[in-house]
């Protein structure tokens, strides 16, 4: 439910933004790519990764997106949020995403991108000791996710499904 003092802030693909309340924050299109929101419940601040890929180090660009990575932009997203007055022991994390878009017969690895965000995704909030909450990961359906800061709901909308609360 969008309140007319709330601004949604839209965040885009391999990118991160933040968000006080009132206000909240979304990602559209959410296939493979995984949405991370990490919050602090009581400042009612969040920050919202949408992480494109799982790792970095893979990676030929000499001009690097950091914010497209998993293991480069979680860190980001938390030491930006702790700068903000968040307390870096209240955070916590709801994330969504990293389907499997298209069906493979090839069992290899690099086909499995949405599996591995996930992976990478939890790894990297394990390493932080942020607890992940609830998480609406999987499957092959596409996903658009906002977070509310004022009640820490994340809505969930799937294609050709209803939209539902984590």
């Amino acid at each position: 439910m969008i309140h007319s003092n709330q601004t949604v802030i839209k965040v885009g693909i391999a990118d991160l933004k933040f968000v006080t309340a009132p206000d909240a924050i979304r990602t559209l299109g959410l296939g493979s790519c995984v949405g991370v929101v990490v919050y602090d419940e009581v400042k009612k601040l969040a920050g919202l990764s949408h992480v494109l890929l799982p790792d970095s180090t893979h990676t030929r660009q000499s001009n690097l997106n950091e914010l497209k990575y998993a293991d480069t932009a979680i860190p980001i997203l938390v030491d930006e949020l702790v700068k903000s007055g968040a307390n870096k022991n209240r955070l916590k994390a709801k994330i969504a995403g990293g389907a499997q878009m298209f069906q493979f017969t090839s069992s290899s690895d690099t086909m499995r991108i949405g599996e591995r965000n996930i992976d990478a995704v939890k790894e990297k909030l394990k390493e932080y000791e942020i607890p992940i909450v609830s998480s609406d990961v999987g499957g092959n359906s596409g996903r658009t996710i906002e977070f509310n800061p004022s009640t820490s709901e994340l809505k969930i909308r799937k294609v050709r499904s209803d939209e539902y609360t984590i």
